[in-house]
């Protein structure tokens, strides 16, 4: 049995570090490229979104270098997520292919689910080798989520642009490849002090815009033509809506972390509730619920969504008639979708933002005076 799983931001990492202490054989297939969408968007039914592009292609590379076994999240309640492993697989067997795809449910299961499935495909392995695997590779998911913040942070002020993404490769292979708790949390320190240490502009207090909706385009940074990149190179600080780490306690897990994030999507339920008052599927709740919520946190946001994803569409059509006063920027992700047009999109948005920013510093002034 040869096992692999689509790609979704660094979730490949706590996977592989999963898997290989249960001495499973893991193919990684390719980080997504152009050739992935290519080929997910040449054999995806008609009308699908990015997500589910991107995931068949990854697939179908995975399928190329050997991998029979295929893991797809999954479950009930969750847009159009609920149905890929099937159509999927059935795309697989028509393309010659043999593979199983195991649908995890995030709905219904969550992490005894999970559990199970890692039970099954690792040939009945020890519970203690399991659960030790799964806790090193969480331990590594939170310590990338810790790094990625900083970076995030550091993008904004760094005097020389690109430096924060450089040591950030760096440290995510460093992460990848450390095998115990005690190289782990060297290398974490080590690439937390290199980006204290880039040099940045003290003086500077850049914009800030978070980044929501749909998670799947949120967090891999391919499927939005790494949106937070160009924004860092704007002189933008991120604040991204939910990280690896979050999705999958939420999801998936349980603990302090999970009852925090719970405690979160109560509060953003209860934001958009004089909007709309009940889940649509998919992040559209959460959507219109941290529109009203962060109105008066953040600069401005970007609203993220796959092209014809009905959740994100209902919320953006929501999202523009509150009350509350914070500029909004839509992208719909999908193939059509060139990085020239973005960033230009981006400009005009972040020269809105600055604006914006300066009339209301001279109106406060005006009234102190």
């Amino acid at each position: 049995m040869r096992v692999s799983t689509p790609h979704m931001g660094n979730l490949y990492i706590p996977l592989k570090t999963l898997f290989e202490r249960l001495d499973m054989d893991y193919v990684i297939p390719p980080k997504n490229s152009q050739r992935t969408l290519s080929l997910g968007t040449k054999y995806s039914p008609e009308g699908l979104c990015i997500p589910f592009k991107l995931t068949l292609g990854n697939m179908i590379e995975a399928a190329e270098l050997g991998a029979d076994t295929m893991i797809m999240a999954g479950g009930y309640g969750i847009c159009r997520l609920g149905n890929y492993a099937q159509i999927q697989e059935q795309v697989l067997h028509d393309l010659g292919y043999k593979a199983e795809v195991v649908q995890l449910g995030v709905s219904e299961n969550k992490f005894a689910g999970l559990m199970n499935v890692v039970k099954h495909l690792s040939g009945d392995a020890p519970w203690v080798k399991i659960i030790s695997g799964f806790r090193f590779g969480i331990k590594k998911m939170n310590v990338l989520d810790i790094i990625e913040r900083e970076v995030q942070r550091v993008r904004s002020r760094e005097k020389v642009k690109g430096s924060a993404n450089r040591v950030y490769e760096q440290a995510v292979n460093a992460i990848d490849e450390a095998g115990d708790y005690r190289i782990l949390n060297a290398a974490t320190k080590k690439y937390l002090l290199e980006l204290n240490n880039i040099p940045q502009d003290k003086q500077c207090q850049p914009l800030v815009v978070g980044i929501m909706g749909e998670f799947f385009v949120v967090l891999e940074p391919f499927s939005n033509l790494d949106i937070e990149k160009e924004l860092g190179k704007l002189g933008v600080e991120v604040r991204r809506n939910t990280y690896i780490s979050e999705w999958t306690n939420f999801n998936l897990l349980f603990g302090a972390l999970k009852r925090f994030r719970h405690d979160k999507n109560k509060e953003i339920h209860r934001a958009a509730m004089p909007y709309l008052k009940c889940d649509i599927g998919g992040d559209g709740w959460e959507s219109v619920g941290e529109k009203v919520l962060y109105s008066g946190k953040y600069d401005g946001l970007i609203h993220l969504a796959p092209f014809t994803c009905m959740p994100e569409i209902v919320a953006q059509n929501i999202m523009s008639s509150t009350k509350e006063q914070i500029p909004v920027l839509t992208i719909f992700c999908d193939e059509q979708m060139g990085k020239p047009g973005m960033i230009t999109r981006l400009e005009a948005f972040v020269d809105l933002l600055k604006r914006r920013r300066q009339k209301e510093q001279s109106d406060l002034i005006s009234l102190k005076s």
